[in-house]
């Protein structure tokens, strides 16, 4: 099977969010799917394969982590359309059929490629006790959750600088957080490009920190346009990797946007 390594929501390698992309002929058994997951053992790996012609998708997506298949992937989904619009694989729009429905990914004469994902439905909740202590940072008293696809939590910090310093304890944050943390505040000075920053951690299934959430996006994107008032803006996910989201609030879908580079193209052996 080939097998690429694409970092996404970048311009340039060693940047971004890294996602093995694999185009199939049909999915193998779910292990074997899990097997190669571990072994590229980046946040995840996206498997596809074509559909017949004249349905509601034009190809089957699949993403896992080294730990679980998750039901939604931002990063590994830029990663698949960039893979089979630069190898001819498919031309124009292309319809993904997955666990989260029908996703849409559609590239720009510029390069840059813009999924249509649902908008994450936010709900206020408390901050979980150990939350705050977890990140070694107090947070605002009201949370968020990000609802069933997504299965984060959302947390405001006091700024920008307190979101770029954090250091988790990691284990503590698994056990008070049912999947993952995603902390966040305002941009410092949105002349720079960005209106907001984030850091996301997943530690309960397998992701420490995860350098570019192209899904916690579509839980940033109505949180921040609320505050700010605008339903375009950009995002900066500020982990030691980096990469930017351009967010647009349509209702109950949001628009993501972001470029990404193919960096390993090779042959699984195995």
């Amino acid at each position: 099977m080939r097998i690429r390594i694409v970092d996404a929501f970048t311009d340039r390698p060693f940047a971004g969010n890294p996602a093995g992309v694999l185009l199939l002929d049909a999915f193998p058994a779910d292990d074997r799917l899990q097997k190669v997951a571990a072994e590229v053992n980046h946040a995840e790996t996206a498997f596809a394969h074509r559909l017949p012609e004249g349905g509601d998708a034009d190809w089957a997506l699949r993403w896992f982590t080294p730990a679980t298949e998750v039901a939604m992937c931002g990063h590994a989904t830029l990663a698949t359309a960039h893979v089979l619009h630069t190898t001819g694989a498919h031309e124009g729009t292309v319809r993904f059929a997955t666990r989260s429905g029908v996703l849409v990914a559609t590239p720009a004469e510029d390069g840059s490629i813009t999924l249509d994902f649902p908008t994450a439905p936010l709900t206020p909740e408390t901050v979980p006790d150990g939350v705050a202590e977890a990140l070694g940072a107090e947070t605002l008293p009201t949370a968020f959750d990000t609802g069933p696809d997504i299965g984060d939590l959302v947390v405001e910090l006091a700024d920008e600088k307190t979101v770029v310093g954090l250091t988790p304890d990691l284990k503590a944050l698994a056990a008070a957080s049912e999947r993952g943390i995603i902390a966040t505040a305002r941009a410092e000075d949105p002349g720079r490009g960005y209106d907001f920053v984030s850091r996301c951690f997943f530690p309960n299934i397998g992701i420490d920190e995860d350098p570019v959430t192209g899904s916690a996006h579509t839980a940033l994107a109505p949180y921040w346009s609320e505050r700010l008032g605008g339903t375009v803006l950009t995002g900066l996910q500020a982990s030691p990797r980096s990469g930017r989201v351009r967010t647009e609030l349509r209702g109950d879908r949001t628009l993501l946007t972001g470029r990404a580079v193919t960096v390993i193209d090779g042959e699984l052996l195995a």
